[in-house]
């Protein structure tokens, strides 16, 4: 009995160990949670700057990683004799450039959002237009919709492409 206890709290543990771990090492783990002042105007000046910084550390935090990825590519690179190890590296490879590209694309999207930050608009869905929300813009900066409009996006695109 006290094994079968154990097992079922070791379950229980491994799922927030792992949730620990990611948002250790998650691109945020230096964020601070922008407190509003009572009656504070949603999409204030401070709230946008607030946003802005989360963006521009997302930006150059992605940028860093290109530049390692790089420097990697370089300094790795070897003309192995053997087949098997020569078709490892490529593969390696193959996936880091993937990432990188995902991440190329998010930093044109980050850059857009910075540029989008200087309009009257930020902050408000562009499918309905009510307020994004200060929580979702901190946990997504690049976000365009309102969570109920995404969820309903989402909902479609799974009809669709099943």
């Amino acid at each position: 009995m006290a094994a079968d206890a154990k097992a079922k709290t070791a379950k229980k543990t491994a799922p927030t160990k792992r949730r620990k771990a990611a948002a250790k090492d998650s691109q945020f783990r230096n964020f601070t949670p922008y407190k509003a002042k009572r009656g504070e105007e949603y999409m204030s000046d401070g709230q946008l700057e607030h946003l802005r910084s989360i963006l521009t550390q997302w930006r150059t935090q992605l940028m860093e990683e290109v530049d390692r990825t790089v420097n990697h590519m370089q300094d790795d690179a070897a003309n192995f004799p053997d087949p098997a190890d020569r078709a490892t590296q490529e593969e390696e490879f193959s996936i880091e450039l993937r990432t990188r590209d995902r991440e190329r694309k998010l930093i044109k999207k980050i850059d857009k959002t910075i540029d989008m930050l200087e309009t009257d608009d930020f902050g408000y869905c562009e499918t309905c237009g009510i307020e994004i929300g200060l929580r979702r813009l901190e946990a997504r900066p690049t976000a365009t919709q309102c969570v109920d409009c995404k969820a309903l996006d989402e909902i479609k695109e799974r009809q669709i492409h099943g």
